[in-house]
């Protein structure tokens, strides 16, 4: 190494030294810009040219003192070279780790552990390389140090993958795998036997004490409960709005799926029982047995709970060459050992644009191995049941939704070991379907939800195959009432411009929806039926119930539909918006995306702009003058959280941004102590104007009235939508 060029790194080695214990003294102080967490992600791409290098300088390092290669010129300044530069090399990656570290989603005892080792690692090397030429370092001293620093690699490696990667990453494929509890049905409980199982295994290796990603902990019911930096898991009863469940649903590409791509992945049926659950309120002490026979969750929980006659189950043929296995994988199918040491394998294909038969074909070299196979919502058809047939082992055939019709299940009667089949969704009638049962001799489950099976025929197959298990799903017959799910809007956006058709639905076949728009309540006799006919053309308030013979009436749905028929070309804003409720910024108030109550939960907070220590503000302009008579403010009010309406609204409009007067000012009502959360409307009309600009200046609460906890304080101003007309 050139003189020159050696002196530059020794100083450097130095500086990074003072500048590494720097960083570590003052690290809780730390604020990261943008530019550097960049460099801070370059860790993990740098960290193992380090890794390389100082193994192989302590590899030498310990048999340095050995005659041949300590009179040897050219092995010692080859060593004392590559130890400069493994040393520099360490420096930087630990100052990468310290910016990343400062990132969220990254705490708890494994980042400790992973950053005091790495800062070891760097500070040993740095001092064998500056005290290596000393009179009294000798091979004892050569070899302890050679020996430590390689422990400490291994050490910082490990805790690294751990922090990347899960607790007993390197150990987990020789280690017990975590499954779902061994109990019994009597005694297994819905969170503790079947949900948490499948959160350990996909989701707490981020999510634990150590790896607090997003500041959420998925590992206890307490923290679960208690949710992370975005806000709540989950809203009890309603699926559709937790965040739980919106995070699994995004496209594997997106940033905030979860779990993240190339981590293992919830299956369809995972995804099924969390819906559930949630959809059953999240009850975390309810047992499976207190789940109606015939409900969702309990089905599901059951094929997914572990007993312990399951374990019984023994296969007498071979286990599958690896690499076929490997090599039959792709992106649309997927091949997994059903049990850890067990030869049997389970089979998913899915993409219905990619399905051909010829992915079943493919599969003959495992054929012998092959016990389960899904092929929901493929267009599988009766022809291709002859290609399933050649998998003699197969004990599960799932044909959800797919094209199958029952004369072509006759061709599964040569499976002896088919003992469960799916059929839901699928065309299958009660007379073919009563003929090809016989066949399967081994058949113990048939589930025919939606089907063309009625409630009768389901009962005369359960009592002509005794000893088969038919479901058949929900019986709408009126014997057993439940009540309907509230009516659900179909319109893309209750914001609509001069006209809207109004578009209400319900799920169930037969309902009747009544409707009022007058703001009573309708019921099930004088209220006007929907019938697809209504037009709106201004603001209103639509309460609407579902009926149907032999249920109960459902719960008040109502819905707000604004009429906005103007909308400017461009928003600037005058003032800046509060951290947490940033929303689209300047393209918030008219981008037709309206919020909900509950100002923390991520479902919904990113429509809301929000101000607490200054005006919102902003100034619009139309290409072309238009004319306004309104302006309206849609807000948010939760008293007990500190958000107020608007203390007043100014509305300015003019030829240009110099030359605007005061068209109106309005203000909006105060909650009283106790109200509800609630999103409501203040509008402020005037004589029409022409305008080509208009500001607007909505201020929050100054003070917070007296009988209010926060009192005195500046409320916090929620606004998601303006309607100008």
């Amino acid at each position: 190494m050139h003189l020159r060029f050696k002196v530059f790194a020794e100083q450097l080695l130095v500086a990074s030294n003072i500048f590494i214990v720097f960083l570590l003294l003052f690290e809780s102080k730390l604020v990261i810009p943008a530019w550097l967490q960049t460099i801070g992600r370059m860790h993990p791409l740098i960290l193992h040219f380090p890794i390389v290098i100082l193994l192989l300088a302590m590899l030498l390092e310990f048999f340095r003192f050995k005659p041949e290669y300590a009179s040897n010129q050219f092995f010692r300044n080859f060593l004392q070279n590559l130890l400069l530069v493994g040393a520099l090399f360490a420096g930087v990656t630990v100052i990468m780790g310290l910016f990343l570290s400062r990132e969220e989603g990254y705490s708890g005892d494994t980042l400790l552990y992973h950053k005091w080792t790495g800062a070891g690692i760097f500070f040993l090397s740095s001092i064998i390389y500056l005290v290596r030429n000393t009179g009294w370092y000798k091979a004892p001293l050569a070899k302890a140090g050679a020996l430590l620093t390689v422990v400490s690699l291994v050490l910082t490696g490990h805790f690294g993958a751990a922090l990347t990667h899960g607790d007993n990453f390197i150990w987990e494929p020789v280690s017990a795998e975590k499954e779902m509890a061994a109990v019994p049905l009597e005694q297994a409980v819905v969170f503790e036997h079947v949900i948490l199982p499948i959160l350990e295994q996909k989701c707490t290796s981020c999510h634990n004490p150590d790896k607090l990603k997003g500041e959420l902990i998925l590992t206890d019911a307490q923290s679960i409960l208690k949710g992370g930096k975005s806000g709540k898991l989950f809203v009890p009863g309603n699926p559709d709005i937790s965040l739980l469940l919106q995070r699994v649903h995004l496209p594997v590409e997106e940033k905030k799926h979860m779990p993240p791509s190339g981590k293992a992945q919830l299956t369809l049926q995972e995804i099924s029982v969390l819906t559930l659950w949630v959809k059953d309120n999240a009850d975390f002490k309810r047992k499976v047995t207190e789940l109606p026979e015939t409900d969702s969750l309990r089905i599901l929980a059951s094929t997914l709970l572990k007993t312990p006659e399951s374990d019984e189950e023994k296969f007498d043929f071979p286990e599958a060459d690896e690499k076929a296995i490997a090599g039959l994988n792709t992106d649309y199918r997927t091949i997994s050992a059903v049990a850890r040491q067990s030869p049997a394998l389970a089979v998913n294909i899915y993409n219905r644009s990619a399905y051909s038969v010829k992915q079943l074909d493919e599969l003959k070299e495992i054929r012998k191995q092959i016990v389960s196979l899904n092929l929901n919502k493929l267009p599988v058809k009766d022809a291709d049941l002859k290609s399933v047939s050649q998998f003699e082992n197969l004990r599960r055939l799932d044909l959800n939704f797919t094209d199958i019709s029952a004369p072509g299940l006759k061709e599964l009667a040569s499976l002896k070991h088919l003992h469960s089949l799916t059929l839901s969704g699928t065309k299958v009638n009660f007379k073919d379907l009563q003929a090809v049962i016989p066949t399967l001799k081994s058949l113990k489950t048939v589930s025919v939800w939606d089907t063309g099976l009625s409630a009768e025929d389901v009962d005369k197959l359960q009592k002509a195959n005794k000893q088969i298990t038919v479901i058949g799903g929900f019986k709408d017959d009126g014997t057993n009432p439940l009540q309907l799910n509230p009516p659900q809007v179909k319109n893309a956006s209750t914001i609509f411009g001069e006209s809207v058709a109004l578009q209400l639905r319900h799920p169930i076949k037969g309902v009747q929806i009544r409707f009022t728009m007058d703001g009573t309540e309708p019921d099930s006799v004088k209220s006007p039926l929907f019938d697809n006919r209504t037009v709106l053309k201004e603001n209103t308030t639509i309460k609407a119930k579902a009926y149907k013979d032999g249920w109960y009436g459902s719960e008040l749905a109502t819905f707000d539909f604004f009429r906005s028929t103007l909308k400017p070309d461009s928003v600037r804003l005058l003032f800046p918006l509060n951290r947490v409720h940033q929303a689209e910024a300047d393209k918030t108030f008219f981008n037709g995306k309206l919020g909900a109550i509950g100002a923390n939960n991520p479902a919904w907070a990113n429509n809301w702009a929000g101000v607490r220590n200054n005006d919102m503000g902003f100034i619009s302009e139309f290409k072309k003058p238009v004319v306004i008579s309104s302006v309206g403010v849609h807000y948010m009010i939760e008293e007990d959280t500190g958000i107020f309406p608007p203390e007043s609204v100014e509305v300015w409009g003019g030829s240009s941004p110099d030359n605007m007067k005061l068209l109106t000012k309005f203000k909006a009502a105060l909650p009283s102590k106790g109200d509800k959360p609630t999103l409501k409307t203040v509008e402020g009309k005037f004589k029409p104007q022409s305008v080509s600009y208009l500001k607007i200046i909505a201020r929050p609460l100054s003070e917070i009235p007296d009988w209010h906890r926060s009192k005195g304080n500046r409320a916090l101003l929620l606004v998601d939508e303006m309607f100008l007309n």
